[in-house]
């Protein structure tokens, strides 16, 4: 072959490396990784030139390096050209990096053919280029987000020091630069997805996480003054901006973040929750008056002067803030689904709920959960905001916490009922909502809101280690209750070591005991520390045992737990693989309605983590989710939306075929509430795009009249899957008789 391809990549390197020199990239990591290619391509230009100066014809081997190399410096010369400061500085310095590895790679084996080719000579000049290519290194940077990034898909322990790094060395130091990131790392990553460039979307939701994992080492590290001595509590800071809110307002998906950082990513085109990275059903903010009182109240207390656009202006809010307050209580599992969605006028904007939640560093979690348990008439209720999904109980108490990392919602009249909608979706944009009741009471000074002490704990471990079944239960009851509603209390008794004395109690033949052991380890969870210390305890076992052998309650309760637990992304590999979701598929077959909404809450939050479709498939849920859409169950919302996960991979498709589910599916489009008809339509969505029998069966069950309805007059996502689904079966009549999928 002539050198051709030679003169080619020689003219391409030299377009590259006077680009290189004409530009300047920031971050400096990104600089110095395109000026660490320019030297590989230095070091190989003068033996290329050697070999066009030669005329000698180039063997197959060298002929297709050189091609591949012209590959390589073309994509490089495109990328910086393209470069643009509002790209996510994470992904331009890995890409960088990829591509000085592909040069570097090619570029040496170009090297090592030259000095093996008889036909070439000046191997001693070959020979000092292939060394000086060997000795050049990726930035640092580019390693340290590269080994994150490796450690969060081997499900391994986070670097709080390569954290640090990339911080320092990516300029990310300012909360504004954080967030700058934020939206740059999510607009591609959208990107991507309408793309459908499925190897670039898992890279990207990967660096949304390690974007997350930033935040959260940043709350933690760095605590802003508002004055000397005096720091932010990381629960009154915005997760997004990660400064003090000053006019809080709740997104669709129930989180709370500061107003202006939160329509910033609002308009830049983002439709996701940042924290939860759940769908934005609607884009309505709605202020969280509890939290600002909240936040009002502390800095009274801190003689802390907000400033003056951050009074209270609603003339709605005309009794104080503490008169009215929710707080919720921590001892029910959670349940979800409703039918009704949420709406922006002042009713709602007043019953709207919310959560905080202690900022954890050490691994990705972003969400407290809460347990609730029926006792002596008294309704005890739990309220969840997780990374996806959300669930709610409420109650009334009257003062505020010391330490408010529970969850609020906002004012209600004595006496009335709160409503609470909280929307979870996964990455197919499936939403399960919340809905929970409970009259208002006023506050008590009940055991449960007392302050313990550590004396007081260890007196209570010793007790839970004793031979007397009755003095075991009353103390692991005299935890439940202390940790029932005080966060203080959580960390206290999570820090004397309790846990790991309350663990063994789950195995107590004394039911009464197992119970208040388990809703004990619930109530803890809330805690992110508590969740860590838990499941270093090995806590996933004995919560399957409760599952598996205790009464309603205590079942109840350790399906909450296990999702509280879940909530940490790391965490739902670690549950998924221990066979908890074959004995959660049991207790949603078997149980108690309470039961069954539990055990499908916690499925719903595993479901998240791919592989844990597959088991939840394999052990025979989609059986039983299918036979609770029957409306007489009550659980026809949440049923459907767990389905419409499982949906997203082949043997849930099949399965959800397989069990009758697409005549139910139908009559759902049809008769469901908004939320079911949403999901139920995205369900066979997929199963028409998975299968051209499957989309005949919907054809056949009568689907079009109601997915024609549903697309003129649903909701705006219910719309958009019916509009896709007709265009699907539109596109199937038009294709040739025999072709598509079988």
């Amino acid at each position: 072959m002539d050198i051709t391809s030679a003169k080619c990549v020689i003219n391409s390197i030299s377009r590259f490396i006077h680009l290189v020199s004409c530009q300047t990239l920031k971050p400096m990591p990104l600089q110095k990784n395109c000026n660490t290619m320019v030297g590989v391509l230095r070091c190989l230009k003068p033996v290329l030139d050697n070999v066009v100066d030669c005329e000698i014809p180039l063997d197959d081997n060298l002929y297709k390096e050189c091609e591949e190399l012209d590959v390589h410096v073309n994509k490089a010369r495109e990328f910086v050209e393209k470069w643009s400061p509002k790209m996510s500085r994470i992904h331009s310095v890995l890409q960088s990096g990829e591509l000085l590895i592909k040069l570097q790679n090619t570029s040496l084996r170009i090297c090592h053919t030259i000095d093996i080719s008889p036909k070439l000579t000046s191997s001693a000049s070959v020979l000092d280029n292939l060394q000086e290519l060997q000795c050049l290194e990726k930035e640092p940077t580019t390693v340290y987000i590269e080994e994150v990034l490796r450690n969060q898909k081997e499900d391994t322990k986070l670097s709080y020091e390569h954290l640090r790094e990339i911080i320092e060395l990516l300029k990310l130091t300012s909360n504004q630069e954080l967030l700058k990131e934020s939206i740059a790392v999510e607009k591609e990553r959208l990107n991507a997805e309408v793309n459908k460039t499925k190897g670039e979307l898992d890279e990207f939701n990967q660096i949304v996480n390690l974007v997350c994992d930033l935040r959260d080492h940043v709350m933690k590290t760095k605590c802003p003054e508002v004055k000397s001595g005096v720091s932010v509590p990381t629960y009154f800071r915005c997760p997004l901006s990660l400064e003090l809110m000053l006019d809080p307002v709740i997104v669709a998906s129930g989180q709370t973040y500061e107003r202006q950082s939160i329509q910033t990513w609002l308009d830049n085109g983002l439709n996701v929750c940042p924290k939860t990275h759940q769908r934005l059903t609607h884009t309505n903010l709605i202020p969280n008056y509890t939290v600002k009182a909240m936040i009002t109240n502390w800095c009274e207390e801190k003689n802390v002067e907000l400033p003056n656009n951050s009074k209270q202006s609603n003339s709605t809010q005309s009794s104080p803030p503490t008169d009215h307050l929710l707080h919720q209580d921590f001892d029910r599992v959670c349940s979800f689904g409703s039918s009704h969605s949420s709406n922006s006028n002042s009713k709602s904007s007043l019953q709207t709920g919310n959560a905080f939640e202690k900022q954890k560093g050490d691994n990705s979690s972003r969400v407290s959960s809460e347990s609730n348990r029926c006792e002596n008439g008294e309704t005890e209720k739990f309220e969840q905001q997780s990374l996806v999904p959300s669930c709610s109980h409420s109650r009334k108490f009257g003062d505020f916490p010391t330490v408010p990392q529970e969850q609020f919602q906002s004012p209600g009249s004595k006496n009335s009922t709160v409503e609470n909608e909280h929307k979870y979706n996964n990455n197919n944009n499936i939403v399960i909502t919340s809905h929970s009741k409970d009259d208002a009471r006023p506050a008590s000074n009940s055991e449960s809101d007392k302050l313990i002490t550590t004396s007081h704990v260890s007196k209570l471990i010793e007790d839970l280690q004793s031979q007397s079944n009755e003095t075991q239960a009353a103390a692991a009851e005299e935890l439940r209750l202390l940790t029932k509603f005080n966060m203080e209390n959580r960390i206290i008794v999570g820090q004397c070591g309790a846990i790991m004395h309350l663990l063994p109690l789950l195995y107590s033949e004394m039911k009464i005991t197992q119970e208040h052991a388990v809703t004990a380890i619930l109530n803890l969870s809330i805690n992110e520390d508590n969740k860590t210390l838990i499941m270093e305890a090995g806590a996933i076992e004995p919560l399957i045992y409760v599952l598996k052998t205790g009464n309603n309650g205590a079942k109840e309760n350790s399906a909450a737990a296990l999702f509280s637990l879940s909530v940490p992304e790391n965490n739902k590999a670690k549950i998924g693989r221990s066979g908890a979701i074959k004995a959660l598929v049991e207790l949603l077959a078997s149980g108690t309605l309470r039961g069954k909404k539990d055990a499908a809450t916690a499925l719903f939050n595993l479901s998240i983590f791919h592989d844990n479709k597959a088991r939840m498939v394999q052990a025979g849920a989609v059986k039983f989710l299918a036979m609770l859409l029957d409306p007489a169950d009550g659980m026809v919302d949440k049923a459907v939306a767990l389905l419409a996960n499982l949906s997203t991979i082949p043997e849930g498709q099949v399965e959800i075929v397989r069990e009758g589910g697409i005549p139910l599916l139908v009559e759902l489009v049809e008769s469901g509430s908004h939320r079911g008809k949403e999901n139920a339509a995205s369900i066979l969505l997929q199963l028409s795009l998975h299968s051209r029998r499957f989309c005949t069966l919907v054809l056949q069950e009568g689907a079009v009249p109601p997915i024609v309805a549903l697309s003129q007059f649903g909701t705006p996502r219910a719309k958009e899957k019916a509009q896709q689904l007709l265009s699907h079966f539109r596109s199937q009549r038009t294709e040739a008789p025999g072709r598509g999928k079988s």
